[in-house]
This record gives structure tokens, C-alpha cells and sequence, in this order.
């Protein structure tokens, strides 16, 4: 079973060859301990505030009786949760995965509360953004762990080395995209699972082509997590002028240490919120799309 599981030293580590290969070939990395209890305890209070981001949440139904609250935001802008987007130990590592400079196509605050939180079904996240106007695969997420994350309360699960299938197609389920099962279901057979069980500060850097899903949390503790969407700047959506995604914008980098003296918690100017009743890849019933 691959073992893509690393400690971050804050001033010392770095993305060396051997985690760019484990990368490469497994489609995921876990640096645990990226963002320390401080920096943490930070962006929960910016998190949690009524009049932060998770005020621009909405609930989409998993298909299965409960819903997941999402929060999706195109630009980093300047608050305490943009810093996440702008350090190097995210952005910057980001760049080392894909082999080239990125930028940030778009964050999101995934909050899956207790006993109610539903499920991810298995899908790839280029089956999304291929729809988005992208045509290479050449993006990754930063998945982190604002809470506890594992089997009970609904953890993401991966089948390693199942990005290198290249983009399966992709249908609604619920409110969500997911991949086409039949071929999931054969896929499973030749891949190990994976549960990425994740202490807060944790987070696990995934290419987009990796297949993964989440259970419900039927847990008595919450499960949030905010993932951010990396695009390559050679891999501007097609045509410009149909979607609402964003194109290349150079990332403003800012240290390692800025979420920590940010001191920003309600201003969310330029961030760009989506209203989920113009994104394509969600649905907030489970009615048939027209």
C-alpha cells in the first residue's frame, strides 16, 4: 500500500524529488502539520463567524436522505482565509506538484455536520472542471483538515494511483457529480483504499484525476475541511468568454507565517462567491436538470 505520508518542519521542509515521485506516481501527498494549532485556532475564528464566509453557504442533497453545506469562492482576496491560497507551503509547494506555476481557481469550506453531514460519491475533480473549460488535467487540490477528520465522521477516501486512468465520465447523483459507477465499481477491484484519516492542521495535496468520496458523518463531531483548487497558468479555460471561472491570475504570494499576522476576519472583497443556481457541477434539489 503506498505510503505518501510526510511531517512538515516549518523553515526546513520542502518538496524534494522523493515526495515529487510519490506525487507522480501514488497522485497524492499527506504533509501533516502544514498549519499549526495557532494558525488553526486563526481560521476557525474566521470560519465561524456569522458575518464571514460561511454566511455565502448552501446546502446540495447527496442523493441519500442528508446534504453537505458547501461555500465556494473564485478569488483569494485579503482575509485570513485567503492566506491559506497565497503561502508557499500550499501555493507554493503546488506549483513544485504540477511542474510549473499555478494559480488559484477556486476555494471552498466544506461543512459537514454532525449526524447530518451526507456523502461525496466517488468522482474525479477534473470530471468536474473539464466542464469548466479546462483541457489538460494539470490542477491539484490542498485538502485541509480544519477539524479531526477519519471513518467516523465521514473522512475522504482515495484509491491511489487510479489518477493515471485519465478522466472517467461524470453524471449527476443527488445534488453532485460522480463518477460513472459501473466503471468505479471495476476500478475498485485493482486499486487499495485509502481512508485519509487527518489530525486538524493536516492536509493531503491530491491531483485532480485521483478518484475519492467521502461517507456521511453520523458521528456526534462536525468534519470541516477547506480545499483549494490549484490550475496550471499554461491551462486557461476554453472559450473565455462561457464560464464564470476565473483565467490566469498571478497569485499574490505572502510568507509562511501570514495567516498567523492576519488580522483580517470580515473583509471578503474580491473573493467572488458562486451562487450555486449558475454553477453547473451542483444542484440544490435533486430535480432532473433541464
Amino acid at each position: 500500500m503506498p505510503t505518501s505520508d510526510y511531517q512538515y518542519e516549518e523553515g526546513t521542509f520542502d518538496v524534494t524529488p522523493e515526495i515529487k515521485r510519490d506525487f507522480d506516481e501514488n497522485g497524492y501527498v499527506i504533509i501533516r502539520g502544514v498549519l499549526s494549532k495557532q494558525e488553526i485556532s486563526n481560521l476557525r475564528q474566521a470560519l465561524e463567524l456569522e458575518e464571514g464566509v460561511k454566511k455565502h453557504s448552501y446546502e446540495i442533497p447527496d442523493g441519500s436522505g442528508k446534504s453537505i453545506r458547501l461555500c465556494i469562492w473564485r478569488h483569494p482576496g485579503n482575509d485570513v482565509t485567503a492566506m491559506i491560497a497565497r503561502m508557499e507551503k500550499t501555493a507554493g509547494f503546488m506549483g513544485k506538484f504540477l511542474g510549473g506555476e499555478v494559480y488559484h481557481h477556486h476555494s471552498k469550506l466544506i461543512q459537514k455536520e454532525p449526524y447530518t453531514g451526507g456523502l461525496f460519491s466517488w468522482h474525479q475533480d477534473y470530471g468536474y472542471w473539464y466542464k469548466n473549460g479546462c483541457l489538460f488535467p494539470d490542477m491539484a487540490s490542498f485538502h485541509l483538515a480544519v477539524d479531526k477528520a477519519d471513518r467516523e465522521n465521514g473522512c475522504m477516501q482515495i484509491l491511489p494511483g487510479s489518477h493515471k486512468l485519465g478522466r472517467i465520465d461524470h453524471t449527476f447523483a443527488g445534488g453532485q457529480q460522480g463518477a460513472d459507477m459501473e466503471r468505479v465499481n471495476h476500478v475498485r477491484k485493482l486499486f487499495d483504499l485509502v481512508h485519509l484519516e487527518l489530525d486538524e492542521g493536516d492536509a493531503c495535496y491530491f491531483h485532480s484525476n485521483l478518484l475519492h468520496c467521502s461517507s456521511q458523518n453520523n458521528s456526534a463531531r462536525r468534519r470541516w475541511a477547506i480545499v483549494t483548487a490549484f490550475n496550471r497558468a499554461s491551462n486557461n479555460p476554453v472559450p473565455e468568454e462561457s464560464h464564470p471561472w476565473p483565467l490566469y491570475t498571478p497569485i499574490q504570494m505572502v510568507p509562511n507565517d501570514a495567516l498567523l499576522n492576519c488580522d483580517n476576519f470580515t473583509d471578503l472583497s474580491g473573493k467572488a462567491f458562486v451562487d450555486p443556481t449558475t454553477d453547473k457541477n451542483v444542484k440544490t434539489d435533486s430535480s432532473p436538470q433541464k
